[in-house]
C-alpha cells in the first residue's frame, strides 16, 4: 500500500533544460546504447593512515577485468569521493573533494590526459565547510554540488571555463531548524550530516540524503549554480541513516540507501513537463528491504549501492560484522527480491562500481587495502570471484573513466 505523503516542488521556469528527460516502459527499462567502454580507473585513498598519498590511476581492460598495479596520479588529501566531466574541448576534468574534518578542507580540479590517465591541477579552492564527502556535476559540466558531512552543509560551485571551480556560490546550512530533527541514533545522528548531493535525471532537482535526521531534501537547480527553496522529505524510518540514492533507469523510481538500519528504500518519482511551472513529486512507495543477514545484522551499515544499465539488478554493499555485495532482481512494477549474497573478499567494502560494459565490479575494501574485482553475469545478475586482489592502502572510492 502507498504512503500517499506527497512534497511539490516548483521550479523557476529559467531552470536549467532536461537534456536527458526519462520515460517509463512500463517496468522493465528499454536498453540504450552503452557509453564508450573506459580504460583508466582512478582511486581515492585516505592519506591520513598508511603510505596513501591521493589518487591512483590504473589502466583497465573491459574484456578481461584484469587492473594492472594502480600508479600516483596526483597528490592531494584525502580525496574520499570524485567525480568526472563531459570532454570539453577534447579534455576531461576529474574533481575530488578532499575529505579532512577541519575548515581547511578543499576541492581539487584536475585536467585528465586522455593517453596516459595522468592528472594535472587545474585549481582547489575552499569546500565551504567541514569534511567534504561527495560531489556531483550537472550535465552541461558548469556546475558542481558539494555534501560536506561533518560541517552540515552543502555547498555549490560555478565551473569556471578552464575547468577550474570558482568559490563556493551558495552554502546552505542544514542546522536550520527547516531542515527537521535529528534522528534517535546519539552516536551517528548527533547533527545534521549531509551524505550525497545528487542530480536528478532531468539536471533540475538535487537531491541531498541527510544521514543526522533521516530526511531527503529537494532543490531546484537554479542558473548560476543556485538552488532554489527546498522541500524536506522524512524517510518516515526513524534511525534509519539515508546515505546515497540511485534513480532507475526508468527515471520513475528511486532507491534510498538506509546506512544506519542498512536497508534499501523505494519511492516514486515524476515532474511535469512544464516548460513555465515544472514541478517535482517523491512518494513513498512503504516498501524496504533489509541487507544484512539475520545472523550478522547488528554492527552492519551500509556504504554503497548501483543499478545495472538495463534496470533488473541492484546492487549494495554492506560492511561491519558482514563484508559483502547483495545481489537483487528488480521486479517488473519496482520492488526488489533478493537473489546473491558474496562476500567482497575484504574488510569493510566503503564503494564499488560497475563497469560501463555491466560485465564487471570492482570494489574497494578499506581497511583490508585491497581492490576485489568481480565478473558479472548480465543475464542473471549474479557475481563471481573475485577474480582478481590488487593491493592499495587505504583504497575509499574508485572511478570508472
Amino acid at each position: 500500500m502507498l504512503t500517499r505523503r506527497r512534497f511539490l516542488i516548483t521550479l523557476p521556469a529559467a531552470a536549467v533544460a532536461s537534456a536527458a528527460n526519462a520515460q517509463s516502459f512500463g517496468g522493465r527499462f528499454r536498453r540504450t546504447p552503452a557509453p564508450a567502454l573506459p580504460s583508466f580507473i582512478y582511486f581515492g585513498t585516505d592519506t591520513g593512515k598508511g603510505l596513501a598519498h591521493g589518487i591512483y590511476v590504473a589502466r583497465f581492460d573491459p574484456a578481461t577485468g584484469h587492473i594492472t598495479p594502480p600508479q600516483l596520479a596526483a597528490t592531494t588529501p584525502r580525496p574520499s569521493y570524485m567525480a568526472i566531466s563531459q570532454p570539453i574541448g577534447g579534455v576531461r576534468r576529474l574533481y575530488a573533494v578532499n575529505d579532512v574534518a577541519n575548515e581547511s578542507a578543499t576541492i581539487t580540479a584536475f585536467a585528465m590526459n586522455q593517453a596516459s590517465g595522468a592528472l594535472t591541477q587545474i585549481n582547489q579552492v575552499g569546500a565551504g565547510g567541514s569534511e567534504p564527502c561527495y560531489i556531483s556535476l550537472d550535465v552541461t559540466g558548469q556546475m558542481a554540488f558539494v555534501a560536506d558531512y561533518l560541517g552540515s552543509a552543502v555547498t555549490t560551485f560555478h565551473v569556471e571555463p578552464n575547468g577550474g571551480l570558482s568559490a563556493p556560490v551558495a552554502r546552505i546550512d542544514f542546522k536550520d531548524a527547516h531542515f527537521g530533527k535529528r534522528g534517535p541514533n546519539s552516536a551517528h545522528q548527533d547533527a545534521p550530516h549531509p551524505s550525497s548531493a545528487q542530480l536528478s535525471p532531468d539536471n533540475r532537482f538535487l537531491l541531498v540524503s541527510d544521514l543526522g535526521s533521516d530526511a531527503i531534501s529537494i532543490f531546484p537547480v537554479e542558473p548560476g549554480a543556485h538552488l532554489g527553496p527546498p522541500v524536506v522529505y522524512p524517510i518516515e524510518r526513524s534511525g534509519s541513516g539515508p546515505r546515497h540514492i540511485a534513480f532507475h533507469p526508468n527515471g520513475r523510481w528511486v532507491y534510498s540507501l538506509n546506512e544506519l538500519d542498512c536497508t534499501v528504500q523505494r519511492f516514486l518519482w515524476t515532474t511535469t513537463s512544464s516548460r513555465t511551472a515544472p514541478q517535482a513529486l517523491l512518494v513513498n512507495t512503504g516498501e524496504a528491504v533489509k541487507l544484512a543477514a539475520p545472523e550478522s545484522s547488528r554492527n552492519t551499515t551500509a556504504a554503497e549501492l548501483a543499478i545495472s544499465a538495463d534496470g533488473n539488478f541492484l546492487y549494495a554493499s554492506i560492511r561491519g560484522n558482514e563484508n559483502s555485495i547483495v545481489v537483487f532482481s528488480i521486479d517488473d512494477a519496482g520492488p526488489l527480491t533478493f537473489l546473491q549474497r558474496i562476500p567482497t573478499g575484504g574488510h569493510t567494502p566503503r564503494q564499488f562500481s560497475l563497469d560501463a560494459s555491466g560485465r564487471w565490479l570492482a570494489c574497494c575494501n578499506q581497511e583490508s587495502g585491497t581492490v576485489t574485482v568481480f565478473r558479472r553475469d548480465g543475464g542473471s545478475g549474479k557475481l563471481s570471484g573475485p577474480v582478481q586482489t590488487i593491493p592499495l592502502d587505504s583504497v575509499l572510492f574508485l572511478l570508472f573513466a
